[in-house]
């Protein structure tokens, strides 16, 4: 269970810094010596983060329902990242099995991070087409273990020019459906854990929950700061530590 705990905690700070959730499961999996039902132990640790988003932002959930643009555009997001995603599901799950893979992804993630320190103004309050169409075509590339949904989602609307308050809550907002979604697509391999590990799920979902709580103030406050930048070193550094030292 101890390893659960750690892998929940993992998960729901990973999971809202730009540092990529999947990337480290897949890592620490590895560590941990947990080769079976991979898919599904991530889906369910994802669910625990989902429902620190709808916990930390459900005033703008709500906020979102009444105003028609805005979800109009939340829905193109998640019809081009769900399109992608099925159309992809083969090969981005057989990623979750290559640590190279990650670290490849990693370095991606990282180097994009670093360029948004380069974005002086930020000033649209406001989304358009264009911006839900880009954001759905990056948002998809975030299936790849070590490609972080928030750091991809995010940079994305930096660099359209989006504010730093309206990247940060649009971004997660996005996330909800396309988290569901995953785990609906993935509910056979969930139904497939035996039922000696459902305690074992269930301990990390709890802890992926509680600590993407956490996560969320702190990133919060990060990009407050114009700080967010930083986390492209950490990942550029775990990628060369993954790469060197674990097979």
């Amino acid at each position: 269970m101890i390893k659960y705990i750690f892998l929940g905690i993992a998960q729901g700070f990973t999971e809202f810094l730009p540092v990529s959730s999947s990337g480290h499961l897949v890592v620490l999996q590895r560590i941990f010596g947990i080769n079976a039902h991979q898919v599904a132990i991530s889906v369910v640790l994802h669910l625990g983060t989902l429902l620190a988003v709808i916990v930390f932002f459900w005033k703008d959930i709500l906020a979102l329902l009444s105003d028609l643009k805005l979800l109009a555009l939340a829905a193109l997001v998640t019809l081009i990242t769900g399109g992608i995603g099925i159309l992809g599901q083969d090969l981005f799950e057989s990623l979750f099995a290559s640590t190279n893979a990650v670290a490849a992804a990693w370095i991606f993630t990282g180097l994009l991070l670093i360029a948004t320190k380069k974005i002086s103004r930020l000033d649209r309050d406001k989304l358009n087409l264009k911006d839900a169409f880009i954001l759905g075509l990056t948002q998809g590339l975030a299936v790849i273990p070590g490609i972080s949904r928030s750091g991809i989602t995010i940079s994305t609307l930096f660099f359209r020019k989006v504010t730093r308050q309206l990247a940060f809550t649009f971004s997660f907002l996005v996330s909800i459906p396309i988290i569901l979604g995953a785990a609906l697509l993935e509910e056979r391999k969930i139904k497939a854990v035996p039922e000696a590990d459902i305690k074992n799920l269930v301990t990390g979902f709890i802890f992926s929950f509680l600590a993407g709580m956490l996560a969320l103030l702190l990133l919060k406050v990060i990009i407050s700061k114009a700080r967010f930048y930083y986390f492209g070193y950490y990942c550029i550094l775990i990628a060369v530590i993954t790469l060197l030292f674990i097979r």
